[in-house]
């Protein structure tokens, strides 16, 4: 597994470092190819945050842990990261033939989980005229009518469908399709 660490507002230890790949690489062997995973360590008011996301052929795990130790915060992550890989893993071998996939997310634990597993099951589904507009008015838009995001046809790039959204740090995002059919 190839580990890229960043940190906001603090400097992490080569102790915690050390710490964070022995965890989190003990993931690796629940991808079949090399996987990616990139750690972020920060410092949220008084409290540490660890960022954990893990690519592998195209998927993307994640998980963000704030607690009072940064070595629990790790812990929680890989953890929640585990959890995922399983679940995903899960939802395709039912979907496939059996014994699909080779490597089966087994965990060297079972923690107990009364949560039922997730459908992808769509609940409702909406319809409307897609308004062309600048970010700044999609942004009062979607703050008047209190969404967390925004869907839009971009005045600023050729009517591009673009999509503005509430971020968790505060401020906000702009997604724009790039006008390239690969």
């Amino acid at each position: 597994m190839k580990f890229t660490f960043t940190e906001k507002r603090m400097d992490s230890s080569e102790d915690l470092r050390a710490y964070a790949m022995k965890k989190i690489g003990k993931l690796d062997k629940l991808f079949k190819g090399e996987a990616d995973a990139y750690v972020t360590f920060s410092l949220e008011r008084g409290r540490f945050l660890a960022e954990i996301t893990i690519r592998d052929n195209g998927m993307f795990y994640r998980a963000s842990e704030l607690t009072n130790d940064m070595y629990a915060s790790v812990d929680s992550g890989v953890a929640a990261i585990e959890r995922q890989i399983r679940r995903n893993k899960t939802r395709l071998e039912k979907r496939l033939r059996e014994g699909a996939l080779e490597r089966a997310a087994v965990p060297a634990y079972a923690p107990v989980e009364d949560e039922t597993e997730e459908e992808f099951r769509i609940v409702r589904s909406k319809r409307f005229s897609i308004k062309p507009m600048s970010p700044e008015e999609a942004i009062l838009q979607m703050n008047l009518l209190g969404h967390e995001f925004f869907v839009f046809k971009n005045t600023d790039s050729d009517d591009a469908i673009s999509v503005v959204y509430k971020r968790r740090q505060g401020g906000y995002g702009l997604i724009c399709d790039d006008g390239l059919d690969d």
